[in-house]
């Protein structure tokens, strides 16, 4: 007996007008190797992890103005920089 999976794996293809900036900023990331579809790929994927990253920093500064040892290193650096500024 064969133990067969079938898998189907269809790419949902889309079409959209370039403006000037655009075409050559495709132009610029083609440049670097990557195919049109890869270009635009990576474009949409970078811009909705940007999405996140105001998200993602305000958590990290929580995280460190909640630990003591951090925010004490902080103040030391903030001084040892007015030492310096003087």
């Amino acid at each position: 007996m064969t133990n067969r999976d079938t898998l189907l794996f269809v790419a949902e293809a889309i079409s959209l007008r370039l403006d000037d900036q655009t075409r050559r900023a495709l132009l610029r990331l083609q440049q670097t190797g990557l195919s049109q579809s890869e270009a635009v790929r990576q474009a949409i994927l970078d811009a909705a992890t940007a999405l996140n990253e105001p998200t993602r920093l305000a958590a990290e500064i929580a995280a460190l103005d909640a630990n003591p040892k951090d925010l004490a290193e902080s103040k030391r650096l903030a001084e040892f920089m007015e030492l310096l500024d003087e």
